[in-house]
């Protein structure tokens, strides 16, 4: 596709012909979709992305910041299901509270 120059100038409607948005990723526009995206890096478990997206905005986020920190001091082979255990005793013990 040939661009016209006047000048230095270039047309309007060819500033963004080159430029692609990759169709095979999907777009984060809410800040509880980023949160549950690095959660789930942090954890090395991108196959259940989604999972961690729906924790994150269904869950109150203390006891997501509470088990997160918990597992990220721990050793552990796993540290997705590491955390979903944490995150189930903490939310039972808010309970009997």
């Amino acid at each position: 596709m040939a661009v016209a120059t006047t000048k230095g100038f270039q047309v309007l409607g060819g500033l963004f012909a080159n430029y692609q948005l990759p169709t095979d990723k999907g777009y984060i526009s809410q800040e509880f979709q980023d949160f549950g995206y690095r959660l789930a890096v942090e954890l090395n478990d991108l196959a259940h992305k989604s999972l961690y997206i729906r924790l994150a905005k269904t869950t109150d986020r203390a006891l997501l910041e509470q088990a997160r920190s918990f597992v990220s001091d721990a050793q552990a082979l796993s540290r997705a299901r590491l955390f979903m255990w944490k995150l189930k005793q903490l939310k039972d013990q808010r309970q009997t509270k």
